[in-house]
């Protein structure tokens, strides 16, 4: 093999994945070695993953570098990422919130590489912060493509078990098999929710209770809204739902920028026709203004943007021009 297998980095289900370096080149790598079952072969999970990261070339999508089968093994060969968005949060973040400035350039490159997935018509299915890479470069990356599935039109029926239970959208709770782009979208915005506070935003304990915390805070879908979803998921059955008026966001997160809040709105729609897509998403006003959004947050939010040397090299400043502009960019750069 032309890879040296260095430390263990972690342990799935179907893969355990260990730092590597190649024999060749000296790069460093990760080397994700599957679990093959005597009888069973490889895993349907890791002929998707192969299969779909071959196709997938972008900047924020992690890159395959290479694929090795035999008889007893699979392993594939990624590039190297340092860490999770998770780990960095618990790292970087004040109590695991992240400032301004690195929420919306994190942000913008997770809906980079998402509408780069749905463009080529691949939903990623398990978006969280532990399948969002980020290396030394500040550059966040999908990965984890083991639950993706490619999609068509009409729109496939697929398994309702998918996206970890706090960022899973409130149609695949309610039991819809035909969903779309947009299960994708209330992810990003539980995992933007979560970057601003340092703490997820909905924390159920199975299905109803998860639904119970979505209603909560965006209050009871009207009839028009159940109605449609109904509609285009005749596989859920009907029932009924709580009756709660909702709490604004505002009131959640006081100290947040009215553009953060009204993109973190439009991608958290309880009806996932309402919800953005990610093309949609990158025109909104919060990566588009040219107005810096670090300088306009409040309280603990200010300390943290205005602290640059504390996040210096953190995030990518190429990024940052992107999101907002070169003036915004300015104030944003690493010092």
């Amino acid at each position: 093999m032309n890879y040296v297998q260095l430390e263990k980095l972690g342990e799935g289900t179907y893969a355990t994945v260990y730092k590597g370096r190649s024999r060749l080149t000296n790069e460093i790598v990760a080397l994700k070695d599957i679990h093959l079952d005597a009888e069973e072969g490889t895993p349907s999970t890791a002929i998707r993953e192969i299969s779909l990261m071959k196709e997938l070339r972008h900047t924020n999508i992690v890159r395959l570098y290479d694929v090795i089968h035999t008889e007893s093994k699979l392993m594939l060969v990624f590039e190297y990422m340092e860490q999770d968005l998770k780990r960095y949060m618990d790292m970087h973040g004040t109590r695991s919130a992240l400032d301004p400035v690195t929420v919306r350039s994190f942000m913008f490159q997770l809906l980079k590489g998402t509408a780069f997935c749905h463009e080529n018509r691949v939903l990623h299915r398990d978006l969280k912060p532990q399948n969002l890479l980020i290396n030394k470069r500040g550059e966040l990356k999908l990965a984890d493509f083991g639950l993706a599935r490619a999609f068509g039109i009409p729109v496939n029926t697929f398994s309702n078990e998918v996206v970890t239970l706090w960022y899973r959208a409130p149609d695949v709770l309610l039991g819809s098999r035909t969903y779309s782009t947009s299960i994708d979208i209330w992810s990003a915005g539980c995992i933007m929710a979560e970057m601003i506070s340092g703490t997820p935003l909905f924390r159920g304990r199975d299905n109803n209770d998860q639904l119970n915390q979505i209603i909560r805070i965006l209050g009871t879908p009207d009839e028009q809204t159940i109605k449609r979803i109904l509609n285009d998921s005749p596989e859920i059955q009907n029932r009924q739902l709580p009756r709660m008026p909702g709490v604004p966001l505002q009131s959640i997160f006081p100290k947040v920028h009215p553009l953060a809040l009204d993109l973190l709105d439009k991608l958290l729609k309880f009806d996932p026709t309402q919800r953005l897509s990610a093309d949609e998403a990158l025109r909104h006003p919060y990566f588009t203004t040219s107005a810096a959004v670090s300088q306009s947050y409040e309280g603990d939010y200010a300390q943290d943007a205005t602290g640059g040397a504390q996040y210096g090299g953190t995030y990518a400043p190429q990024y940052a021009q992107q999101a907002a502009g070169a003036g915004a960019a300015g104030s944003a750069a690493p010092k």
